[in-house]
């Protein structure tokens, strides 16, 4: 249960902050943040704090490379969807979705990964060591 939650946290750090509606980060702030400078800041320092804590952690514990095998599994995924005729790739607001949920997935395995590493192998990261 505990992967659920931190790739739905993920998904609402990616969603947050750009996706095809009216209600995300970016279009607000181009909008309206030129009136609340100081809300859009304090929004964006704190989404910011987000990504550093997902974008390390992923760093750490898949690196640069896991990352983009992750991403080659979920786009391979995709591909197999659509030869198979079950997704579309013409409507671009459905494309976002699907890249938020790409991304998403990338942060969400990179965060678990320890997890994961350690349930499978009983061996835990420096990093997990209690002292």
């Amino acid at each position: 249960m505990g992967f659920i939650w931190r790739w739905l946290f993920a998904f609402a750090l990616l969603a947050v902050t750009y996706n095809p509606t009216p209600f995300n980060y970016v279009r607000w702030v181009m909008e309206y943040g030129a009136i609340n400078l100081s809300i859009a800041v304090l929004l964006g320092l704190l989404l910011t704090i987000g990504y550093i804590i997902y974008l390390r952690a992923t760093l750490r514990s898949i690196g640069g490379f896991g990352m983009f095998l992750i991403l080659a599994v979920v786009a391979a995924g995709l591909w197999v969807l659509y030869d198979l005729g079950m997704l579309s790739l013409t409507n671009t607001d459905v494309n976002t979705w699907l890249g938020i949920v790409a991304l998403s997935v990338v942060l969400g395995v990179g965060l678990n990964w320890s997890h994961v590493r350690r349930r499978l192998s009983g061996q835990a990261d420096m990093d997990d060591v209690e002292e």
